[in-house]
Parts: structure tokens; sequence; C-alpha cells
């Protein structure tokens, strides 16, 4: 899965604000009859499966007006779980200090590793800065292809 573009959330970001709830992130993945968009939202009293129903509802029909897919496609909505995904600049910022997976494009810096799994600490500039084994790496924003929070119980 890989975030939603930029046609999807115009369609879906209003449509859940709109309704009161946080849009954690939009993910589209496949396609050609077996797509999958995937929407995040949240609330400060939670999320139950009431609100995704409701969320859902709304949402497709917006789809439906705007079609900005024109394949077939299944619609989840859900809340970003434990797991929490990460999307934005400001969930890196948020989030700084707790444990987080970050998988960025191949080749994106120098040294070619891919995947991180440390602590985060923030943004600066156009890098997010995540703490693994006592080395702060500093990671392209725009080369993460996939970041979560992660809950070790």
């Amino acid at each position: 899965m890989r975030r939603a573009s930029s046609a999807i959330l115009g369609c879906v970001e209003p449509v859940v604000r709109g309704m009161g709830y946080e849009l954690v992130g939009v993910e589209y993945g496949g396609g050609s009859g077996n797509g999958l968009l995937r929407v995040y939202i949240d609330a400060a009293d939670g999320i139950d499966v009431d609100d995704c129903a409701a969320v859902s509802e709304r949402v497709s029909a917006a789809l439906d007006v705007d079609e900005p897919i024109r394949d077939a496609y299944t619609l989840e909505v859900s809340s970003p779980g434990i797991n929490r995904p990460l999307f934005e600049a400001a969930d890196f910022e948020r989030f700084s200090g707790q444990q987080a997976f970050v998988r960025i494009a191949a080749g994106a810096i120098p040294e070619g590793r891919k995947r991180f799994k440390g602590v985060l600490g923030g943004v600066e500039g156009v890098s997010l800065l995540i703490e693994v084994d006592d080395e702060t790496w500093r990671l392209p924003l725009d080369a993460v292809e996939e970041a979560h929070l992660v809950v070790e119980l």
C-alpha cells in the first residue's frame, strides 16, 4: 500500500473532517479491479465500528460523485490502531520520542539501508530523525514509503 493520490485525498479529506474526525491518512494499492482504499480516522474519544460505518457511507458517496478511482476497489475505514501509521511531517513531530518503524525508498541514502526501527527524533527541514542503536539517522521525508509506531507489549 502507498499513500493515496492528491485527487483521492482531496475527495476524502473534506468529508472526514466535515464529520468531525481526524483524518490520520489514506492509502491506496492494487488496481485493475482489485484495488484497496484504506482510510484511517481518529477522534479524541476513540473510534468504534459505528464511526467507521458512518464515514464509509459518506466517503463512498463522495468517491462515487468525484470518481478519483476508475477501477473497482474496496473501501476500508478503520482506526489507526496501536501501530498507528505515520504519513506527514507533523506525525513524526507529534510522536517524537516513541518507537517507530520506517521504510524508505531504495537508494534514498548513500548507506543503502532501507529499514529502520528506533526512536523518532522529530523533523529537521526535509528530514526525519530516528535513533537506531545509539546512532541518529537523517531520512528524507519524501523517500518514506511506510512508517508506523511500534508498540512493544
